[in-house]
């Protein structure tokens, strides 16, 4: 991965949220367990940054088109995985046309990546390619998006994914999605990337209640910008059972700030405070 170095971090109302979207009846019926999440914010997160969202759909026409509706208009960058392929069953492509209100192409790109793929298996099969022959020609379909879109270059098989606007989509196969994302990332974003630390540190409350503490916690996030504070109950925890982790996220120097005021409000509280948590 090459990751940019900028002089300094993109300032936190100016970077996009990130969305994502996992197409795929297998995924909702439990015949495959998705991967898609935890990788992406992995992907994210070495880069500094955080994933603001995750929607899951089957292999509905309408709710595809629906979620991509909201997607295009949300104005976040949100990668789609699974669903761009061209068997019956396979929406994606040409509901992201729908939801765009534009018109489906054979991409020019796409299309010499295709022939080039089939070409390749021919020779690897040590069979003569035959562009005209049916199933090849069916094969183009994998290049038909939407009008206006651009390629995603796919470098496990050449056939590509595509983006359109801040939303980009890509095959459901993890070896080829992953390396794709990645892509996306690091050629169109590396100017969002944050180079200084993120980090969070909490402490683990036993007697307290959310409502009790959330004035303090919109306290802490009110006097120092930036910060963000967070809260995690739990009711049967292995180790500390009935308590509410408590803590603040950001760059170290915010984080250096804003927790100790937040330790400060809660000597306030009749509550009792355990070990105190960084990550």
């Amino acid at each position: 991965m090459t990751q940019a170095n900028p002089s300094s971090p993109a300032p936190e109302a100016a970077v996009p949220s990130f969305g994502l979207i996992v197409v795929g009846d297998e995924i909702l019926s439990g015949k495959r367990a998705d991967k898609h999440l935890p990788k992406f914010i992995e992907l994210l997160g070495a880069r500094g940054l955080p994933l603001a969202w995750a929607e899951y759909v089957g292999d509905d026409p309408a709710r595809i088109t629906a979620t991509l509706k909201r997607a295009f208009a949300s104005g976040d960058i949100v990668f789609s995985t699974g669903g761009i392929g061209a068997t019956p069953d396979d929406h994606t492509r040409q509901c992201a046309a729908r939801a765009l209100g534009v018109p489906l192409a054979l991409h020019p790109e796409a299309e010499a990546l295709i022939r080039e793929r089939m070409q390749d298996t021919a020779r690897e099969q040590g069979t003569v390619y035959e562009p005209d022959r049916p199933d090849n020609v069916h094969r183009l379909n994998m290049g038909v998006f939407p009008e206006g879109a651009s390629i995603i270059r796919n470098p496990y098989n050449k056939i590509p994914g595509f983006s359109v606007g801040q939303v980009h989509f890509v095959p459901g196969f993890p070896v080829m999605a992953w390396p794709m994302m990645e892509s996306v990332l690091d050629t169109r974003y590396a100017h969002l990337f944050r180079h200084e630390a993120w980090i969070e540190k909490s402490v683990i409350v036993f007697g307290g209640m959310e409502a009790t503490l959330t004035p303090l916690m919109e306290q802490i996030e009110s006097r120092f910008a930036g910060t963000k504070v967070f809260s995690l109950p739990s009711v049967d925890h292995p180790q500390h059972g009935r308590h509410i982790e408590l803590g603040v996220k950001g760059t170290p120097e915010q984080v250096a700030e804003a927790y100790p005021a937040l330790l400060a409000g809660l000597a306030t509280f009749p509550v009792q405070l355990g070990p105190e948590l960084v990550r």
